[in-house]
């Protein structure tokens, strides 16, 4: 499917009838849904396009919050290694709602980064925090790496 997005090569194999694509992330092939196209395509968008680090990236990890597990998509992290944004990743069929937002403010809670973005791979919204003032502002454009990290964390 086409994204609203650059058009990247990727490794893509067929096995036992489905279709697996080699995240560089997690080093491993992994089953090819539409949710993962638009994961593979936006995190290489960051790495080729905003020059943001492979090595700083975690794709589907989790966290511990109020004594439950969740899993996020993509955290980006500065060196240091503190985690600076959270992308919430969504098939692009699923309309960018309210409730995706609360999504990924609920894992903002725990980790407290300066920005959120939420992406259908059609669509991206990016918020950049401010966490002290609890305020937030969308940003026009996905900004890139060097832009958002803190000086000193370079």
């Amino acid at each position: 499917m086409r994204l609203n997005l650059p058009e990247f090569e990727f490794r893509i194999i067929e096995k036992d009838g489905k279709k697996l694509i080699f995240d560089s992330s997690r080093k491993k092939f992994v089953v090819l849904t539409p949710e993962e196209w638009v994961r593979q395509n936006f995190v290489r968008f960051l790495t080729e396009m905003k020059s943001y680090p492979q090595q700083l990236i975690t794709v589907e990890g989790s966290i511990r919050y109020n004594g439950l597990n969740r899993r996020f998509d993509v955290v980006v992290f500065d060196k240091s290694p503190a985690p600076i944004m959270i992308i919430e990743c969504k098939a692009p069929e699923i309309k960018i709602t309210d409730k995706v937002f609360e999504q990924i403010a609920g894992y903002n809670i725990k980790l407290q980064v300066e920005y959120l973005i939420v992406t259908n791979g059609l669509e991206h919204y990016c918020c950049k925090l401010d966490l002290k003032e609890k305020k937030y502002s969308f940003l026009s454009e996905i900004p890139d790496y060097f832009s958002i990290i803190p000086s000193g964390s370079m």
